[in-house]
């Protein structure tokens, strides 16, 4: 029964036409996705979700106060084997352990290996 249900993603990116570009490679792979633009509003997804979710996907920078570094931190602590990448067109970033991190523009076939590399 576990095979029909589809895997649930979390994209946090605070410009919508990337958020929706990411929307759309994940649904590509049947993945159902969620989608926000804050660290904050992601979190409450997080809490509620995260035993569900099998994917984040989180851009650095993000609208509200929060950070995509922060939110990675936070899923990461309450959810460890949730895989979680990081995205983002800064240099010198340092990703939490245990989160992926691809440079804007990344290749899009890498991060959906990533994507569904980890998720189960």
């Amino acid at each position: 029964m576990k095979g029909s249900i589809p895997s649930l993603a979390l994209v946090v990116e605070d410009d919508p036409l990337q958020r929706e570009f990411l929307c759309d490679l994940l649904r590509n792979e049947n993945l159902d996705v969620i989608q926000c633009e804050s660290a904050e509003a992601a979190e409450l997804i997080v809490a509620r979700s995260g035993p569900d979710l099998t994917l984040l996907v989180t851009d650095a920078a993000l609208a509200g106060r929060g950070t995509g570094l922060e939110l990675a931190q936070f899923a990461k602590r309450k959810f460890p084997g949730l895989n979680v990448i990081l995205v983002s067109g800064q240099d010198g970033l340092t990703p939490p352990d245990g989160v992926r991190f691809f440079r804007k523009p990344f290749v899009n076939a890498e991060l959906v290996r990533a994507a569904m590399g980890s998720a189960s």
